[in-house]
């Protein structure tokens, strides 16, 4: 039988390349190719740039030189570094991210087990924060708008400064000492129920939330004196439609931008907030990991890490387009 195949036209092919949306796809999708090959590359180097020998580091240093030859000989280090560099590159590619050395098990299972602990943290503490900054900007911008409420807005002002620089941390040590320590409400560290979330996802929540709502006040005020809100305001709109319906989604594109990379942040915090709760994540197992030279553990955790920023930073570039979709066709 015989198929009749249609000549698709220039004018259509020009059409297709042409569309902001398609040119923003493949401008990211570029991106995203080229952070991840030097993600993966530098994750290699820079390991290797550590003095030492990790199987020594790994073995102690009384173990036998023929088992310390063997080890090293099982794990392809005795291989040229380009060597090493094409069998970690077919290893990420394949999924076989090899064989942790001091715990002789596949790294994959490490990060298996280990990253739902990181992952429920960082997750957790971002929506706190987003909980928090949201109402508390909208509220603040509204009633400083103009100049209203100067005390309010010096309060605020200073207050989340303060907040917001302070490390994640520094401020989880300050939160065991004041509830853990003095008051006993709360286990100052591990997983264990709970209760041994709200340290942890407040350390990581508290700062994120400081800036976003400050950054969401200082939108809402600009937004609150635009023209289409007095336009709103003379149509006599009840004010929760005007701050919620016509200046909270025009003031959110610049909060979402900051907050994506404020996601990004918080997943490596996660690393020291970790070890100040003895948390049982990724950022603990890196920083064993480090100090024990088990080189593939940590070059899977830290490109773990690097695939999760990567991931956020796509989709808040994909939201902000949805969000706001002049933005795609002026960047295009």
């Amino acid at each position: 039988m015989a198929v009749n195949v249609t000549a698709v036209s220039p004018r259509a092919v020009s059409g297709v390349i042409n569309n902001p949306w398609v040119r923003f796809a493949a401008r990211r999708a570029g991106r995203l190719v080229a952070s991840l090959w030097l993600l993966i590359t530098a994750s290699f180097l820079i390991i290797h740039l550590i003095p030492g020998d990790p199987v020594r580091a790994a073995l102690g240093p009384t173990a036998p030189a023929a088992l310390v030859s063997a080890r090293r000989q099982a794990l392809g280090l005795n291989d040229s570094l380009w060597l090493q560099y094409t069998h970690y590159l077919r290893g990420v590619f394949t999924g076989d991210l090899g064989t942790s050395i001091t715990l002789q098990m596949p790294v994959s299972e490490v990060i298996n087990t280990r990253i739902p602990a990181t992952l429920e943290l960082a997750v957790l503490a971002f929506l706190v924060a987003v909980a928090v900054a949201v109402p508390l900007g909208v509220v603040i911008g509204v009633l400083t708008r103009g100049v209203r409420s100067r005390r309010t807005e010096l309060a605020f002002t200073s207050t989340s400064v303060v907040l917001g620089a302070i490390p994640d941390f520094l401020l989880g040590v300050l939160l065991v000492y004041v509830f853990g320590v003095r008051l006993g409400w709360l286990p100052v560290a591990g997983k264990s129920g709970v209760d041994s979330f709200i340290l942890p996802v407040l350390s990581l929540a508290i700062g994120p939330a400081a800036i976003l709502s400050r950054i969401l006040r200082v939108e809402m005020v600009r937004v609150l004196q635009a023209d289409f809100v007095r336009t709103a305001r003379a149509k006599r709109l009840p004010a929760f439609t005007i701050y919620l319906r016509h200046a909270l989604p025009n003031a959110l594109t610049a909060v979402l931008t900051l907050a994506g990379l404020l996601l990004g942040a918080l997943v490596a915090g996660t690393v020291l907030v970790e070890n100040v709760f003895a948390w049982p994540g990724l950022g603990s197992e890196i920083v064993h990991s480090i100090l024990a030279k088990d080189y593939p553990v940590v070059q899977a955790i830290v490109l773990a890490y690097g695939i999760g920023v990567l991931a956020v930073n796509l989709a808040v570039d994909v939201a902000l387009a949805l969000l706001d979709p002049r933005s795609t066709i002026r960047e295009s």
